[in-house]
């Protein structure tokens, strides 16, 4: 496999690390309402799963509110069950047409305990990215060994790789430090 090759490959798994633990991150909530908490809540509907997105409106008219209006008035009950078996921790109140989720100020216990959670997702992301660093790494040597590539090319492009390794992972880091100050400030 050719230096670049390799170089490409590994910050495009590096990339999709960092925007796999921003999107986690997203579903964290804080004190603010965000249709992304409803990510990956399926909905039993016309005999099969569908995310709330796909069967209704989210909006946020106010701060610390959610709106749910399904697109069918008929998947209203199936809605709130889905929210309410979920784990995000918020009851639904249902009036015939539409879904409101209010959500709690949170404690200050509860802002820890969600920093605890946002730093265990971005310590996940920076195993992934480490993880592909390793893989290109040994790419690297084995290439070395089978002299496709030379020594001081394999050198340069480990180098390389730990550079994109130290990049993304510092994004990593800023992504949790501003997830981190919206959660306690807020």
């Amino acid at each position: 496999m050719p230096t670049e090759e390799i170089l490409k490959d590994a910050e495009t798994h590096m990339k999709a690390s960092v925007h796999a633990t921003h999107h986690e991150c997203q579903k964290i909530r804080t004190g603010r309402a965000n249709a992304a908490i409803l990510d990956g809540i399926d909905v039993e509907c016309y005999g099969a799963k569908s995310p709330i997105s796909h069967v209704a409106n989210i909006s946020i008219p106010e701060p610390r509110t959610i709106v749910i209006q399904p697109y069918d008035r008929s998947l209203i009950k199936a809605i709130d069950t889905a929210i309410q078996k979920s784990d995000i921790g918020l009851n639904p109140s249902n009036d015939g047409s539409v879904i409101r989720l209010n959500l709690p100020p949170l404690t200050e216990e509860r802002r820890k305990d969600l920093v605890k959670v946002v730093r265990k997702i971005g310590e996940e992301g920076k195993v992934a990215i480490r993880n592909q660093r390793h893989k290109s790494n040994d790419k690297v040597k084995k290439g070395e060994k089978d002299g496709s590539i030379p020594e001081d090319e394999g050198k340069r492009v480990i180098d390389e790789i730990q550079k994109l390794t130290d990049r993304y992972s510092a994004e990593i880091d800023k992504l949790l430090k501003e997830k981190e100050e919206e959660i306690l400030h807020f």
